[in-house]
């Protein structure tokens, strides 16, 4: 793994394959995911390696979405029915954000920060462009 860049084309081929990769900083031991070839913590920039998230967290924070782009359109949410836009913290320490899914999103009342959640690897089709894997989360 550790020969491939540390792009984001890399990290979305990673996500086609069902894995949640990020980045680490061999210098002072920073987390990144998405990954990054610079670390903000330290400045090193040639002191990386790949490294696999669980893609376990908890609910940091979340934004219910009422009119949104169209592929979210498309798939019926509306002003009557949003979608869930999370930021998750992962139990490794690095945040990332993420659609939760599995959730009653008209609802809010039934998720919570801090509620326990996991990856989902969600396949997304907008006609006209590839197919391709996004990153979401679910209760765990």
């Amino acid at each position: 793994m550790s020969e491939k860049e540390f792009t984001l084309k890399n990290y979305f081929d990673f996500l086609t394959e069902g894995k949640l990769m990020g980045s680490k900083c061999k210098k002072c031991g920073k987390l990144y995911v998405p990954p990054r070839k610079f670390c903000g913590n330290c400045a090193a920039s040639d002191h990386f390696e790949w490294i696999k998230f669980t893609g376990n967290g908890v609910l940091a924070t979340f934004s219910l979405i009422h009119v949104g782009a169209r592929y979210f359109s498309e798939q019926g949410y509306s002003m009557k029915k949003p979608y869930c836009f999370s930021v998750v913290q992962l139990d490794e320490g690095p945040s990332v954000s993420g659609h939760l899914v599995g959730i009653d999103e008209s609802n809010p009342d039934n998720f919570k920060i801090g509620m326990r959640l996991k990856a989902k690897f969600i396949n997304v089709e907008i006609e006209g462009k590839e197919p391709r894997i996004d990153l979401g989360f679910e209760p765990a």
